[in-house]
């Protein structure tokens, strides 16, 4: 019998996810199966930092499944014991995982950002999925219930992650792209009767087309240390139309006026905060991030034509306009906001 354990944390100060929902439709994925005594399911839910070490030893589980939020190479994002924010760093975590290294087979970071951490623990774990940048919570969801309806059915980790982002696809959503998957051997979570894919060598989601739209798109690439953007755009008008070109649905000089006024009021809003509070620390600079967050919350005008942004030039354009050193944060924020 294979163990799960379903990891989740939305602290009471981030944006909130349908998490829930999400816990309950791997259930169902495994309780339909006919490979269901093969499963066994544990939840901890709010979790914080002690949690995660020590349900990890009570439960020295097969499967490790995190939902929640990610923010890039600043962490994993869990809760204190106010149910607040508090984030582990990709180290911790490695090092941590180093320690079940004998028994954890697959973790799956269904959180933004998180490849980064993925990659970390790829070092210990034989089968690591994390997310390349943000992803809501419709795709969340979708290749979640794919992964496991999968994995239940009798596939590989491998062919499952290929299953959940098919699932992805079929729902129409855009985000097909962004699971990624780290993995050395083509390892069963039930037993098979029959040959899977060679475990020869280290498999990676890079397909030759995606290299070669990456390569086609390199002029917009940035990479993320730290939550400031090195590279991309310059707040300058003439990069800001150079930037437009990669946007998804605008057509008139009007909507491009637009979302460049909301990305740079958006870049005051966070530039204002930030006179007024200190922002030196990981834990300083999402309190001016959640304060900036709440701020448009609470003007549903403004919300509602961030949202259109995002909607009309899709998240990385929309980063590269807002061009400031918290905006991946910033993003991962409001992961959560349908667009």
């Amino acid at each position: 019998m294979k163990k799960i354990l379903i990891l989740s944390a939305n602290p009471k100060n981030t944006n909130q996810l349908r998490l829930d929902e999400e816990v309950r439709e791997i259930k169902a994925a495994l309780k339909l199966s006919e490979n269901r005594e093969e499963f066994e399911i544990v939840t901890e839910s709010a979790l914080r930092v002690n949690d995660l070490r020590r349900t990890l030893l009570d439960n020295l589980p097969h499967i490790v499944h995190f939902c929640g939020h990610g923010w890039g190479s600043d962490g994993l994002l869990l809760e204190n014991k106010l149910g607040e924010m508090q984030l582990v760093s990709s180290e911790s975590l490695a090092g941590l995982f180093e320690l079940f290294e004998d028994r954890v087979e697959c973790v799956v970071f269904n959180a933004c950002y998180s490849e980064v951490q993925a990659e970390a623990i790829f070092q210990h774990i034989d089968c690591v999925i994390g997310m390349s940048q943000t992803i809501g919570d419709k795709a969340a969801i979708e290749f979640a219930t794919g992964f496991y309806d999968a994995l239940a059915a009798g596939r590989s980790y491998r062919d499952s992650f290929d299953f959940a982002r098919g699932a992805i696809d079929l729902q129409g959503i855009p985000e097909s792209k962004t699971p990624q998957i780290k993995v050395r051997k083509n390892l069963y979570a039930v037993a098979q009767k029959t040959p899977g894919k060679s475990d020869s060598s280290v498999e990676s989601t890079a397909s030759a087309e995606e290299a070669k739209y990456s390569q086609n798109n390199s002029g917009i690439s940035q990479s993320v240390s730290g939550g400031t953007i090195h590279g991309g755009m310059q707040a300058s008008q003439g990069n800001n139309q150079q930037t437009m070109t990669n946007a998804q649905n605008i057509n008139t000089p009007e909507q491009q006026q637009k979302l460049v006024e909301t990305a740079n009021e958006i870049k005051i809003l966070l530039q204002r905060l930030e006179e007024n509070n200190p922002s030196q620390t990981n834990s300083q600079k999402m309190m001016v991030v959640a304060q900036a967050v709440e701020e448009i919350e609470t003007n549903p005008t403004f919300k509602k034509r961030v949202v259109g942004a995002l909607k009309a030039a899709g998240v990385e354009t929309f980063k590269e306009l807002i061009n400031h050193p918290l905006v991946n944060i910033f993003m991962a924020a409001i992961d959560g906001w349908e667009v």
